[in-house]
């Protein structure tokens, strides 16, 4: 096909698109799903993105997606009751279902454009179905006469007040230019859309249809003009009008005519009414614009349009797709054969002006066939045909009238219309005219049908309903059950499968009834089936039993061979006990009273609804009184017999299992409302996981489990598992419902409610904050100054403070506050104002700073001609290196600056610029900033200036803590906040717990007016990583209890908890040192968890030297008793002693202050490095004596991960050998090591503290010295060794007594069920039966060891019921590790562990093709550069920079021996798969026997090796582009 020209429409829906996006205030875009476009999606795409204005408003239209199942035509009512000018894109099969919607429709002028399907062959029954709503019809068949008619329907709607429907087919397709604009302007009525702007109706009327009706004015007996406004006044005055009143009479070009001959009111003393629209105002109107159409373009069109002699006859009226195929045989016919045969059609369809026929066609026509395209004919007779029978065969006219034949019109095309059209001519002139004679094909061609689909993100729930009930799982509208004769549309429908349900019901009934009679009788072969007929009518109600029982039996019976065994055997499925559900959407939740849930609550039948609610809550249509969904939920509740839950698989996977399985078990009606919140099918889980949070966490969708019988069984009625509203809702349900009566009453009000109280709440709190300073500030002398900031990391919050308190010491009245807490419309106001902004993502404001930024950036009423303003930015030059990227260099402070000048603000100085890369960093350009904006405020020379108090450094904290007690016992008591006090937070993480929250939500409860989700995260120090069975299923206890219902196996070797409530922090820290275990140390500025390799082949070495491990832990252990007294104080505040020796009060290792910063100990066992030995400050290398016993370590020191990015002072090192020690000494030269970094560590600059600068500072070898001379001795040499490895060994082991290992891949270390894989409990199960011990490895991955060989069996059996033995996976995948990153960390700047097996997924088809799916590739990811998960020595690494950016590493050493360097800096996915895929392409092709990637690298060139951590920034591949 050609390629269409510039400004060429090929198809009608691409016509019609344009036309209604042009024509409309608002277009409803219906499209089969989300992400599944429709035939118009493309144009409206196109206009949209391009901010094309609309004809009418010179506005951009907005256009709303929904789907075509979601009940489209809701989405018209509320923006119709705005004032807002609405046409729906939408095809025909959406008709059917949208007529209890139209007749409230009628009378607003809304156009819906309708393609009629299938395409190749439309049924137009869904037309003829909906003839006698009331609204106007209008049709067309090319793509040409798409575009008039839509212009036309647009136009008619306008000049009538009345909704349109414009149906076309889509099968004749041809290119046309776009519609001339002279058209649209001359058709469309400006002056009525104008006053339909300007009326808004009440949908809380009394009136079913809205009270609206379509009115004209008319002066004395004048003929009527143009619609009042547009739209009538309901009748009782639900209209309130914002501008025209309505009594001007509206002047077009299409009536100019009739305007010209009526005397204006003014002028002349005569009434003017106002009166319905009546269908003669609807013929003049049409005819007045197609005059219109005919005069601009040239093509003429009429009500009915007729083709062929004018003394015709016979006639062919068509009503179908193909018209045009009729009249060009007639048109090429030879001379002589349709000489007296005409073809007509109606364009104007509804209203029906039969009486104007007879004038269309010549008075000589006889007979007329009447052809009708209905694919399923439920009379006799036609619609059409009765149409022409009525305004042909009645009244005066009868006499002398053609006589009228059905024909029905099957599928055609230009091959077979000569020959149907020659069959109908031959009809109607045979003396005797079959009636209802069939033309063309019956069937039409084979067309794919649109069979309903589940959306792929919703099978999660469909997953577990399997794994719950397995075969006893009945899904009565499943999409893949048969249903003879049954449209799949139809049988997928909730309420065909409660129809089917009460039929099985019935069923399974009279089955037991007939088991009954048979099991007393004598009919059966063999006596073995009346005995099991009895038995398992005994168990036949109970779901387990009778599932047992029904397997005999069915075996029986296929033995027995009778005639009466094989009858029961035609209903065998029903002898188990079926869990029988339906499964719904959303769409319920409109029409309670007319939907599925009405009827099965109302039946008190035994059957289950699962409602799967896919609408996002950051798109909920609270705004939308008529698609706002009702409760089901409390719906159900009200009638006291349903068991009602609501869950969230995204929030809390156990409280749906628990849901479906009281559901199953509850004997009555269950209502399990699932939510799984999506904007396209295909949206990734991470992207419903974080509408889920937000939707649980601020009450949106509350998670509940409701049973009205609770109470007689021994519980409670109702449980609610979400913390956001327990009290609000308790309270609802004390108040019996009361707030479901009011709601009811007034249905704005929940809606409203929960739409505006927060970002009400918002904007007083900011009103208030800033009233209440400015009071304060009264009775100080001096000029005002406001500083505002936005800040990322905290530097330019603690600049602007710091500015403030500099200002006030120089007189000024100086308020500081975030950009996000400031009220926009106070700006004009102001005299002096400062503003500090750092640079997040790519150029962009910190999030804090955003709405302002949008605020001001797109006001037209700011006025800043009396307003003085000065900028300053926080940046990085080189933080986006490549050349092309510099213009994010402080992007958002210039662009402020630039603002601030065009809407007339003063600088008092220029824009200021702090840079990282300046020797001082940021303080560099805000030193030179800062006296230039006192000189401009005339406080430059003030005498007596303050010394400002030095900022509270960690060092400061540490040593007033008094041994790390601070006031966390204050904080933790303090119930007014989830928070803890932020000296407090540097505090607990010594006790191994981090303050966090959830970044999901982030912004969101900020907009509420919350503080943000507020958690901790709890890690355990396990030396090792070594724990019991019993410990196992304790940490699990843990996790459900008081975390997220997940563990993380981190890096370092141990357990880590997630999303634990400050009120919860004391139980947690007791339930861990309960399972022996603790939390002192694992984080915080100590030694930490001291690592060890997992080892499974060697057991009996791994014992001596995990021993050593935990000695060394032991040994290091900070001394002081804060942490019993906080966490582990019994009932009596009497101090209780678990998991730890710690009885005084004094640190005689670490002293008040402890140490600089952070310390790590690993031990690795050659020749696997899985511990990355070389990334810590003591990396010990496990030496194996002759003997094959321990011999003693190698030590290495130095090593270290943190880097700051694009800071070249901080960079990653690899540990430096300083010699060989026995394992009796071990611990002793682990001390002083830490104790020289103690005493000669960097305490001044965090960033320069860790043991790997102190090392680069002093020396290796004057490092060594201080060691030994604290020692009072000197090290060996170090022993040779091997490395091969750095990663784990998966699958089974056996080691040197037998005994069995195996190694579980666990992604990325997160312990979790999902609808797709219950490793969570699959693991817990085999903890129950396990003997052994389970090993944490540091890669983030599982051992189970130590199982004898009796015992396989049952493990194996449990880990495949559980798929917990799969590890075949590609080997980049198994080599793979990741950070936690977002939402939790508050460092993170990118996503990780979320992220990481996504993208490996995108490159696996490349490893795959290679034949590199089973090589080793150590690629790791991180969401910053502190470096958890130590991706600086991984062969491949992602480090984030920004949101969805990465910085691209290469080269590392495969066994951990060797940094990467920097390749490719903030690159997006599609860099990343652009770079990676032919690289892994290459590597395939290119490496020598046994290379390694990172080796590969180096060796072709790609990336140069860094010998040491000073020289990691050296030699980048990707140089730094400076400005030329």
């Amino acid at each position: 096909m050609a390629t269409p020209a510039a400004g060429s429409l090929r198809t009608p829906e691409e016509a019609v698109a344009r036309i209604a996006y042009l024509s409309s205030d608002v277009v409803i875009s219906v499209q089969p799903s989300l992400s599944g476009a429709s035939a118009y999606s493309s144009k409206l795409t196109e206009l949209s993105s391009s901010n094309i204005k609309g004809t009418l408003s010179h506005q951009t239209p907005e256009v709303q997606t929904v789907r075509q199942n979601a009940d489209p035509l809701l989405s018209v009512y509320q923006p119709a009751r705005s004032g807002k000018v609405v046409s729906v894109t939408t095809t025909s099969s959406t008709l059917i279902s949208s007529i209890p919607h139209l007749y409230k429709l009628i009378n607003y002028p809304v156009v819906i454009h309708v393609s009629m399907q299938p395409a190749q062959y439309p049924d137009y029954s869904e037309i003829t179905s909906i003839r006698q709503t009331g609204l106007i019809l209008l049709q067309s068949e090319s793509t040409q006469e798409a575009q008039d008619m839509a212009v036309a329907a647009h136009a008619l709607a306008l000049k009538s007040g009345k909704a349109v429907i414009h149906f076309f087919a889509a099968s004749q397709q041809s290119e046309v230019p776009v519609e001339d604009s002279t058209l649209l302007e001359r058709v469309l009525d400006r002056a009525a859309a104008r006053g339909f702007h300007d009326s808004t109706v009440d949908s809380a009327n009394l009136y079913a249809d809205d009270g609206v009706r379509a009115q004209t004015l008319q002066v004395g007996e004048l003929t009527p003009t143009a619609p009042l406004s547009g739209i009538a006044t309901p009748v009782a005055g639900d209209v309130t009008s914002n501008g025209s009143s309505g009594s001007s009479v509206a002047s077009t070009a299409g009536d100019s005519t009739q305007a010209s001959s009526a005397t204006p009111a003014s002028s002349v003393d005569l009434p003017v009414t106002s009166r319905d629209v009546t269908s003669e105002d609807i013929f003049r109107h049409i005819n007045n614009i197609f005059a219109v159409i005919k005069q601009v373009t040239g093509r003429e069109y009429n009500v009915f349009e007729y083709t062929g002699p004018q003394y015709a006859e016979h006639a062919l009226f068509v009503f179908g797709s193909t018209t045009h195929l009729f009249r060009d045989v007639l048109k090429k016919a030879p001379s002589g054969e349709y000489d007296k045969v005409g073809v007509v059609s109606a364009r104007l369809y509804r209203p029906w002006f039969g009486t104007q026929l007879p004038t269309s066609i010549p008075k000589s026509v006889t007979k007329i066939a009447v052809l009708e395209q209905i694919h399923r004919q439920t009379t006799r007779w036609g619609p059409l045909f009765l149409d022409l029978l009525t305004c042909l065969r009645t009244g005066p006219s009868v006499q002398g009238a053609p006589s009228v034949v059905a024909h029905k019109l099957g599928y055609i095309n230009a091959e077979t219309a000569s020959q149907a059209f020659r069959g109908v001519v031959q009809n109607l002139r045979s003396e005797s005219s079959v009636q209802n004679l069939s033309v063309g094909l019956e069937n039409g061609p084979e067309t794919t049908a649109s069979k309903p689909e589940q959306p792929g993100v919703e099978t999660a729930y469909m997953k577990i309903l399997d794994q719950l009930f397995g075969d006893r799982l009945h899904v009565a509208n499943s999409l893949d059950r048969p249903n003879a004769g049954i449209s799949a549309n139809i049988a997928a429908s909730p309420e065909y499968g409660y129809g089917s349900l009460l039929a099985r019901i019935e069923k399974r009934k009279a089955l037991v009834e007939k088991v009954e009679k048979l099991a007393k009788s004598s009919d059966f072969a063999t006596p073995e089936s009346t005995e099991l007929l009895s038995k398992w009518l005994l168990v036949a109600e109970d779901e387990t039993k009778s599932a047992e029982a029904a397997e005999e039996l069915i075996q029986q019976l296929e033995k027995d061979g009778s005639a009466v065994a094989k009858g029961l055997l035609e209903d065998k499925s029903l002898f188990r006990k079926e869990s029988p559900w339906l499964i719904g959407s959303d769409a319920w939740a409109y029409d309670l009273g007319n939907s599925g849930v009405h009827h099965v609550v109302a039946s008190g039948k035994n059957i289950n609804m699962l409602v799967i609610d896919s609408t996002p809550y950051s798109q909920r249509a609270a705004d939308d009184a008529s698609r706002r969904k009702k409760d089901i939920g409390l719906y159900a509740m009200n009638f006291g017999n349903a068991y009602v839950a609501s869950v969230a698989v995204y929030s809390s996977y156990t409280q749906v299992l628990h849901a479906m399985l009281e559901a199953d078990k509850f004997d009555g009606p269950s209502v399990v409302l699932a939510y799984l919140p999506y904007n396209k099918e295909d949206d990734s889980a991470l992207t419903v996981m974080q509408e889920t949070k937000k939707a649980v966490d601020i009450g949106y969708w509350p998670l509940y489990r409701y049973d009205p019988f609770g109470e007689e069984k021994g519980g409670i009625n109702f449980t609610l598992e979400s913390e956001r509203i327990k009290k609000e809702l308790k309270d609802f349900l004390s108040r019996e419902n009361h707030l479901t009566q009011l709601v009811k009453r007034n249905p704005a009000f929940a809606a409203n409610l929960a739409h505006s109280y927060g970002k009400e709440v918002r904007q007083q709190q900011k009103r208030n904050a800033k009233d209440a300073f400015a009071k304060l500030l009264d009775g100080l002398s001096g000029p005002p100054l406001t500083i505002l900031w936005a800040s990322d990391g905290g530097n330019a919050e603690n600049l602007a403070k710091r500015l403030g308190r500099r200002g006030k010491a120089r007189g000024l009245k100086t308020l500081a506050m975030s950009m996000e807490d400031y009220p926009i419309e106070d700006l004009n106001n102001e005299e002096n104002i400062v503003l500090i902004t750092s640079t997040a993502g790519q150029g962009e404001f910190p999030m804090n700073g955003r709405n302002f930024w949008e605020a001001v950036k797109g006001s037209t009423d700011l006025d800043l001609a009396a307003v003085n303003f000065s900028v300053f930015g926080l940046g990085d030059s080189h933080y986006w290196p490549r050349k092309q990227d510099k213009i994010y260099y402080n992007k958002p402070a210039k662009d402020l600056d630039k603002r601030m000048r065009e809407i007339g603000g003063k600088p008092l100085v220029d824009c200021g610029l702090g840079d990282d890369q300046d020797p001082d960093g940021f303080q560099t350009g805000y030193s030179e900033w800062e006296p230039k904006l006192w000189q401009a405020l005339g406080v430059d020379n003030v005498d007596g200036l303050p010394d400002e108090p030095p900022p509270i450094t960690n060092e400061d904290i540490k040593l007033a803590s008094n041994f790390l007690r601070g006031t966390i016992e204050e904080g933790l008591a303090d119930e007014s906040t989830g928070a803890i006090s932020a000296s407090d937070m540097q505090l607990t993480k010594f006790h191994g717990t981090y303050m966090q929250d959830d970044r999901d939500l982030r912004d969101e409860r900020k907009a509420q007016g919350l503080e943000p989700a507020y958690s901790f995260m709890i890690r355990c120090r396990l030396p090792g990583g070594v724990a019991t069975p019993k410990q196992w299923i304790q940490m699990d206890d843990i996790s459900d209890e008081f975390g997220n219902h997940t563990m993380k196996l981190t890096t370092r070797q141990t357990f880590q908890f997630h999303g634990v409530v400050k009120r919860d922090l004391k139980n947690t820290m007791r339930a861990i040192n309960k399972a022996l275990m603790t939390t002192i140390a694992a984080c915080g500025d100590v030694n930490r968890n001291v690592m060890c390799s997992s080892l499974p082949q060697q057991s009996a070495f791994h014992d001596q030297v995990q021993a050593v491990a935990k000695r060394i832990s032991d040994h290091l252990l900070p001394s002081t008793t804060a942490y019993h007294e906080i966490w582990l104080q019994d009932e009596n505040d009497k101090k209780v002693q678990v998991a730890g020796d710690a009885v005084v009060d004094h640190e005689p290792l670490y002293g008040p202050t402890y140490l600089p910063r952070k310390f790590k100990i690993t031990i690795a066992v050659p020749p696997h490095n899985d511990t990355d030995v070389y990334a810590h400050d003591i990396g010990l290398i496990a030496i194996k004596g002759e003997d094959g016993q321990l011999a003693g370590f190698n030590v290495l020191i130095g090593g270290g991960m943190g880097v700051t990015h694009n800071n070249k002072k901080t960079y990653p090192r690899t540990g430096s050998a300083i010699g060989f020690a026995t394992p009796d000494q071990i611990h002793l030269i682990c001390e002083k090591v830490m104790l020289v970094q103690r005493d000669h560590g960097d305490r001044k600059d965090r960033k320069h503290a860790r043991l790997k600068y102190t090392v680069d500072d002093m020396g290796v070898e004057v490092y060594k010295g201080k060691v030994e001379e604290l020692l009072g001795w000197k090290l060996e040499p170090s022993c040779d060794f091997h490395f091969d490895s750095n990663i784990d060994t998966f699958g089974w082991q056996k080691d040197e007594n037998g005994k069995n290992h195996f190694t579980f891949f666990i992604e990325n270390g997160r312990i979790e069920d999902t609808p797709e894989f219950q490793m969570k409990t699959g693991l817990r199960e085999i903890a129950g039966v396990h003997k052994g011990e389970f090993r944490l490895t540091g890669n983030q991955h599982l051992i189970l060891s130590n199982v004898n060989d009796e015992d396989l069996p049952q493990i194996k059996d449990l880990m495949a019921k559980y798929k917990l033995d799969n590890y075949a996976f590609t080997g980049l995948r198994l080599s793979s590790s990741a950070c936690v990153a977002f939402p939790t960390c508050g460092l993170a700047m990118a996503e990780s562990e979320r992220y990481l097996p996504v993208l490996i997924s995108k490159v696996e088809d490349v490893l795959e093709e290679h034949g590199l799916r089973h090589d080793s590739v150590v690629m790791r990811m991180t969401g910053c550069p502190n470096g958890c998960a130590r991706p600086w020595l991984a062969e491949i690494a992602f480090v984030g920079k920004a949101f969805g950016a990465y910085n691209m590493y290469l080269g590392g050493g495969y066994h951990g021996q060797r940094l990467n360097k920097l390749y490719r800096s903030s690159i997006k996915e599609d860099e990343i798969l652009a770079i990676v895929r032919p690289l892994f392409k290459r590597y395939a092709l290119e490496r020598e026997e046994g290379e390694r990637f990172g080796d590969f690298c180096i060796r072709i060139g790609i990336i140069k090796p860094t010998t040491e951590g000073k020289t990691f920034h050296d030699d980048v591949a990707e140089e730094d582009a400076e400005d030329e």
